[in-house]
């Protein structure tokens, strides 16, 4: 299998007279987790479309090597289905009805949704029906898993533990992942690398790496040094701040050594 599951060559998608992305090359790793950030409007969507097949450039090339499974912001469970019936969609490769049964009870396990399996979707929270969404995201042998802002709906607090349980989930089960998201702190938080999206016709504008150890606390200095640069490159903070975050990043750095 390919060390980049994910790749982009110089790919451009234009929507009749609009030009959404432009000649956007991008490469992601085996087990890599990359954010997408950008203004409102830039294409991040689009970008996230390409990737998952769904759409087609106009120029360029997209390549996959793997199975592909998508989370979208509001959770698509079947309402007539229960939380294990829903899980089990994920598995339905699977011939053995029994390991059908036993993956589904792990998984149920992993979200920490024991006890809910004969639970309706409309008788969960909405962080409940999120890890729902995530385990059927997570089940079988499923390569690639792409992230819609998943969260957004979800207020503060739950997105927070909803964060902690991705990265432990993928801890588990390790993914290559593609995450789209407005929240610059989630993708600090969760994100291997930040890719940040120039105004409409998108290019990349700049890629940030993230050393720390994923779960990282939105308070890390790490996190905290990232959210402003992502900031700086966005233009909503000034440039002079650069270099003070810098020096911040440069004195957390010396402390690990």
């Amino acid at each position: 299998m390919s060390a980049n599951p994910i790749q982009l060559e110089r790919v451009s998608r234009s929507f009749g007279p609009v030009e959404v992305l432009r000649e956007l090359s991008l490469s992601i790793e085996r087990g890599e987790f990359v954010a997408v950030v950008g203004p409102s409007g830039c294409g991040k969507t689009t970008l996230l479309n390409l990737l998952s097949g769904f759409d087609r450039p106009s120029a360029g090339v997209v390549s996959r090597d793997g199975q592909v499974r998508m989370v979208y912001q509001q959770d698509g469970l079947f309402p007539w289905l229960t939380v294990a019936d829903n899980i089990a969609l994920g598995l339905r490769d699977l011939k053995d009805a029994q390991e059908q049964q036993r993956q589904a009870r792990e998984l149920l396990h992993l979200v920490r949704l024991e006890g809910f399996e004969h639970h309706y979707p409309h008788q969960l929270s909405g962080g409940m029906r999120q890890r729902v969404e995530l385990a059927r995201a997570l089940a079988g042998e499923s390569d690639i898993l792409l992230l819609d802002e998943p969260f957004s709906a979800l207020d503060y607090l739950t997105r927070l533990r909803l964060r902690q349980e991705l990265a432990r989930l993928l801890a588990g089960r390790p993914r290559t992942v593609a995450l789209v998201t407005h929240d610059i702190e989630e993708a600090a938080q969760l994100a291997d690398r930040v890719i940040v999206l120039t105004e409409r016709p998108a290019q990349i504008r700049h890629e940030l790496r993230i050393a720390a150890r994923r779960p990282r606390d939105p308070t890390h200095p790490e996190v905290v040094a990232a959210v402003h640069r992502i900031l700086i490159e966005l233009g909503l903070e000034p440039e002079s701040e650069r270099s003070t975050h810098d020096h911040q990043s440069a004195a957390w750095e010396s402390l690990q050594d």
